[in-house]
């Protein structure tokens, strides 16, 4: 007799089972989860967030971003802490006019500030597109005035264009060209730049002086002082000048890197026309064009820069030839050479010639070796295709330093002086120059026939 076993139990199908399981699995995923975020909190996940924002304000901001490297977990809490009202006030340092900042030791101080922040939110937003590492920061900086172009009422005693630019630099440190690029775009859009580069080259010069001096002050201490490498700072000065036709590179250019009055700051625009200006106010023009033409400035060819001087030197009409000759003088030899070369494979020998004159007159000058004169004038020499152009142009030279002397004296026996008797100075500059000129010559050519 086959007696039946009852169960007192329920069997659970496998379906069910394996749904269960899941769901178990699950569960523990997401334990496993916040646990594994609590671990990279270290030691800080036994803290409120309130808690550890208030460590936070006892940390100096190279010390934030330091620990902004040891999780994603810790750089999530550091963006979330940047954001609130307490880690802006303290990261955004706003003492921009305090008249003690301009102490050297004060002023590299806050400095030093806005490059540890630039790298605290570059290596928090490490991860993010560039585009949106961009628009967080704009937010997280939007709030300070003196960051903007037109932001800051008194822009000449401010360090924020400065403070910005640092960040900046540090912030895009390393990053590509492309990257840069959109940077660059970025910066533009925000603060209208084009639309008011567009205003100052348009106007007459001189005419929308407050904007021209925002313009430069933007442009100088946000996207070219701060740079260490030349190729960097090649980079974004092309980024400004490359958008425009010659005339206008050459007028954003005096703009920017111009002689400026010592009193309000505004670009000086008569400085080069009426009369002899001193090494000051040209060394920022010289040493943009050295930059452009540098090998690091890949965009620019030779003819580019010495078409760009050329146009420069009408800018905003023809300059004084002295202050033109000092400003190839202070561009280097290879500018100085290639733009004489220019002139004479182009047949303006006569240009040239009075050029040749004034480089002799700012050498004795400023006391450069006048030899340097005589050597360049050889140089030059070469590039003429026959002997005929080259008499030419040297029997030029001696017209020029006559014409020159003629008029200088005819000045002086005017009587037309000022306080400084700057005629009867010039005068005694050129003659003492022509002599100097041709000693050299009769000592290069006496060595050269003694060999």
């Amino acid at each position: 007799m086959t007696s039946t076993v009852s169960t007192s139990y329920t069997l659970i199908p496998n379906q069910k089972y394996r749904r269960s399981n899941r769901q178990s699995r699950r569960f523990c995923k997401i334990l496993d989860i916040d646990s594994q975020s609590l671990s990279t909190l270290g030691d800080f996940k036994a803290l409120p967030i309130e808690i550890f924002q208030m460590v936070l304000e006892h940390l100096s901001v190279k010390d934030i971003s330091m620990l902004s490297m040891v999780s994603k977990t810790i750089s999530n809490c550091l963006i979330n802490y940047i954001s609130t009202p307490s880690g802006n006030r303290r990261l955004l340092q706003q003492d921009f006019h305090n008249l003690e900042l301009s102490g050297k030791r004060q002023g590299s101080c806050i400095f030093e500030h806005y490059r540890s922040l630039g790298l605290l939110l570059k290596r928090c937003t490490l991860l993010l597109p560039t585009k949106d590492r961009l628009k967080y920061i704009h937010k997280i900086l939007s709030e300070v005035s003196c960051f903007k172009l037109n932001g800051c009422p008194n822009p000449l005693h401010c360090l924020g264009l400065q403070c910005y630019g640092v960040f900046l630099q540090m912030l895009t440190a390393g990053w590509d060209e492309l990257e840069c690029h959109r940077v660059f775009n970025f910066l533009c859009e925000l603060s209208n730049l084009p639309r008011k580069m567009q205003t100052v080259v348009s106007s007459k010069p001189g005419s929308a002086r407050k904007l021209e001096l925002r313009i430069r002050l933007y442009c100088r201490s946000v996207l070219l002082n701060h740079w260490i490498h030349r190729s960097d700072s090649a980079f974004w000065l092309t980024r400004i000048l490359k958008p425009w036709p010659m005339v206008n590179q050459a007028r954003l250019l005096y703009i920017i890197f111009g002689p400026v009055s010592s009193l309000d700051g505004h670009v000086v625009w008569q400085k080069m026309i009426e009369g002899p200006t001193d090494e000051t106010s040209l060394k920022g023009l010289a040493d943009a064009i050295k930059l452009l033409y540098d090998t690091e400035a890949k965009e620019w060819t030779a003819d580019d820069v010495i078409s760009l001087v050329d146009e420069l030197s009408v800018v905003p009409r023809e300059w004084l030839m002295e202050n033109n000759a000092r400003l190839l003088i202070l561009s280097g030899n290879n500018i100085c050479f290639t733009f004489m070369a220019s002139k004479a494979v182009n047949g303006r020998a006569v240009e040239l010639a009075r050029l040749m004159v004034f480089l002799a007159l700012v050498c004795e000058k400023d006391l450069y070796c006048m030899d340097w004169t005589v050597k360049m004038m050889q140089k030059v020499c070469k590039v003429f295709s026959t002997p005929g152009e080259k008499n030419n142009f040297l029997q030029s030279v001696e017209n020029a330093f006559a014409h020159l002397i003629m008029d200088m004296l005819q000045s002086v026996m005017s009587g037309d002086r000022d306080e400084e008797d700057s005629s009867f100075l010039n005068l005694f500059h050129l003659v003492n120059a022509q002599a100097n000129f041709h000693k050299e010559i009769l000592y290069l050519t006496l060595r050269s026939t003694s060999a």
